[in-house]
Order: structure tokens, then sequence, then C-alpha cells
């Protein structure tokens, strides 16, 4: 007999199930690590200095990840088991056509972060330029490396898996050095208000563990766009694991570097922020050369495979030409004014808001593979367009309305607020309202 591939193409990659599974679980572990460098978590950290003080903010972010690690095992189950990517997942809940929602409110959020992400990039390489070359061009920068994450984008996962697992030792290194300057550089008048300041155990410290949760909620709602690539043989507590410890130190590290220097200094934009912590040039170029990098490690994986993914679906189009459009798309989100001074509110707002949309979305889904499919998924119905999943689940929409009231009624800690409500008037609609029967099967 011969043995199966443990390898594929670069841009081999399509909505079948997955056939060649190309990551072990130490090569997810670090996938996961050098993903999830995110410069919005820095900008999280900002936004609740004078809020919390250095324990509670501390506390924050770990029960964030935790809740993360619990969330993405919980909806990575059906892409593990069957090998499906998220647009085909969503289809035994929400249906062929009704799955447009969900797609839409994974994807436009990714495209932001990847515009975002890549304007801070592109930032840190014209430091490096103006610095040792004298040549201080941000738009040429901008577009240069845009079209760069493009090209990396289209080698698919083959490309991702060796670009994140090379890059995380890099990372680690880069963000451990970069805590340890912060500190040395403002850490005596820190001590005094950070420690010192009562904070608040209450409801701004609960909003704060959904604020650092919610820049990952969008990679709730996909998690199988990820975990169809894992190779079998872990079981759930073991994947929980993977998640949240790959997730907490990047995200412990970026919030509290974002919090502290942003009380020290009053400076909201990450470029300058690590300006002004290291007064070493060579240091400084690496710490710059570093948030360059993560911000392709981050967005190859997470802003650019989900809405590649909803484009393949609705569109019908092939993996490389859809993630050309949306390194495309990304140009079009300003970034330039998402790091303005006065950005950090505007981007806890943004991420509120979407994570409002993202909640009971990942609620249905939840509630109907475990609930309503009890863990079996059919894969014929979820490939037959004209088959019981076809048209859209009403069930599904107004679970998720419901939901979004309930999650802008409690705007704090929007996430968890709409969990319950739309995932309990999803199960019962399906138990019990004749239209959504079909969608039982």
């Amino acid at each position: 007999m011969t043995a199966p591939s443990v390898s594929k193409a670069l841009g081999d990659e399509s909505l079948a199930p997955q056939k060649t599974r190309i990551m072990g679980r130490t090569s997810y572990f670090l996938a996961w690590f050098g993903g999830c460098v995110s410069i919005g978590t820095f900008a999280m950290g900002s936004s609740v200095v004078g809020t919390l003080n250095l324990i509670q903010a501390t506390l924050a972010i770990a029960i964030g990840c935790f809740v993360i690690g619990i969330a993405l095992a919980l909806n990575g189950a059906a892409g593990y088991k069957y090998g499906i990517p998220f647009m085909v997942q969503a289809r035994s809940a929400f249906g062929f056509a009704g799955t447009r929602l969900p797609g839409l409110v994974r994807a436009v959020p990714a495209v932001v972060w990847y515009g975002f992400q890549s304007w801070i990039g592109a930032g840190a390489l014209n430091m490096v330029s103006a610095t040792l070359f004298g040549f201080d061009n941000l738009v040429f920068y901008f577009i240069t490396f845009q079209f760069l994450q493009i090209g990396l984008s289209v080698m698919g996962f083959q490309g991702i898996k060796w670009l994140e697992n090379i890059g995380s030792a890099f990372i680690l290194v880069s963000l451990m050095y970069m805590f340890y300057a912060t500190v040395q550089r403002y850490g005596d008048e820190l001590s005094a208000s950070l420690l010192t300041m009562e904070g608040s155990w209450g409801m701004p410290f609960w909003g704060a563990t959904m604020l650092f949760l919610g820049i990952y909620s969008t990679m709730m709602l996909n998690v199988s766009d990820y975990s169809r690539e894992h190779k079998r043989g872990t079981g759930p507590g073991l994947l929980t694991t993977i998640y949240a410890m790959s997730i907490l130190p990047c995200t412990l590290f970026m919030g509290l570097i974002g919090y502290m220097v942003s009380e020290a200094t009053g400076t909201a934009d990450p470029i300058q922020v690590f300006a002004n912590a290291v007064d070493n040039t060579p240091l400084l170029m690496t710490t710059l050369l570093f948030i360059a990098f993560a911000q392709v490690t981050t967005n190859v994986l997470n802003n650019v495979v989900p809405p590649t993914y909803v484009l393949m679906d609705v569109f019908k189009l092939k993996f490389t030409t859809s993630s050309v459009i949306v390194g495309l798309l990304a140009f079009a989100t300003f970034p330039w004014k998402l790091v303005q001074p006065d950005s950090a509110a505007g981007l806890q707002l943004f991420v509120q808001t979407y994570s409002a949309f993202l909640g009971p979305i990942f609620a249905i889904l939840v509630v109907d593979y475990y609930l309503i499919r009890r863990r079996t998924l059919d894969l014929g119905h979820l490939y037959n367009e004209s088959g019981p999943y076809q048209g859209v689940n009403l069930a599904a929409v107004i679970a998720t309305a419901v939901g979004i009231v309930a999650a802008l009624t409690f705007s704090a800690v929007s996430w968890y607020a709409s969990l319950i409500p739309a995932g309990l008037t999803y199960y019962l609609l399906m138990q019990h309202w004749a239209p959504c029967q079909r969608f039982r099967q």
C-alpha cells in the first residue's frame, strides 16, 4: 500500500475536506505563537492605562488568553475532525447562502487589521531606512511591504508553516528584550503609579479581559481553517493548552509593553513608543525589524487566510487569486488613520463593536456542532448546494440578531454578553420552529 503524502504544493489550498495535514504539535504551536504578535495588542494595553493597575492588567491578559484557548479548541473541533474550513463548517448552521453573513463578519476585521499592521510594519522599515541610509519614504515602504506579503500569502499553508516556525525564536527573543528595555528605561517612574494605584476589579477589569480576547475573537470563528492542517492524534485538553500557551507570551509582553510605555510617555504610536524605549541604535534597528517581521507572520496567518477562503467560497475563485485580492483590499483600509495619537480609543471601540457580531456567531457554531449535530456532520450534505442546507437558516440569522442586541446593550463586555442569548435562541428555534427542521438533517 502506498503511504499517504505528508506534504502539499505551495498554494495548494481548497475548501474540500483536508486530506494532507502538514502541522504536527510543535509546528502547530509555533504557528500560533508566531501568528499572534498583533500590534493591536499594544494598542489594547495603551487603552487600559489609568483604569487598571499593573497586576490587574496582567491578570486581564492572562484570563483573556485562557478563554481564547478554550474557545479555539471548542470551535476548531469540527475542522480538526473532518478537515473542513470555516466557510464549510458554517453551512450546517447558516445554510449555503446564509454563510455570507458569518463570512462577511469574519472577513472585514481581517482586512482592516491587515492594512493597519502593514502600515505599522512599513513604518518600522521606513525608520530603519531613514536612520541608516537617510531614505525616508513611508508610502514607498508601505506599497513594497504589502506586495511582499501578498507574495508570501499566495504560498498557502506550506509557506505559512515555515515562516511561522522559523520566525518564532526571533520573535520570542525580541519580545523579551523589548520588555526588559521598557522596564529598564521607565521602571522607576512606573513602579510608583502602576503598582500602587487602586484600579478596578469590577466591570472595567472584565471589560479589559474582553479587549485582549477581542483581538482574537475573529480567529475563534475560523479556527477550523487552521485546525484542519493539524495532524490527527491531539486530544481536546492538549489542544486547549497549545492554543492558550502559544498566544499568552506574545499577548502578555505586547500588552504590558504598550501599557507601561503609554503610561510613561503618553505616546500611542507603536513606532515612536519603541523608539523612545531604546536609546542604542543597533538595538533600535533590531527592535524595528522585529516589528516589521511580526506584522508579516501575523498577517499571513490570521488576516489573509480567512477573507481568502470567504472569496473562494462566494466567488468560486482559486486560493492564489483570492489572496492577491485580499492584499489589494488592505490598501483601501486607510491604515494611516488608525495610528494617530488618539487611535487607541478608536481601536478599542472597533474591537468592542465587531466583537458584538463575532460572539453570537461563535455561540451558534458551538451550539450547532455540540448540541444539534452531536459532533457528527454529514459531509455529503455540507457540499451539496441543493441538499438540506440550501438557502438561509433563519434560526441562525435571528439568533445572531438577538446576540448582537445583547452585546451592544453591554458593550464593555460585548463578546461575553452575546453568548448565552444567541446560543439559547438558536437552540430553541432549531428544536421547536418548523421552518428550521430541514436544517436538522
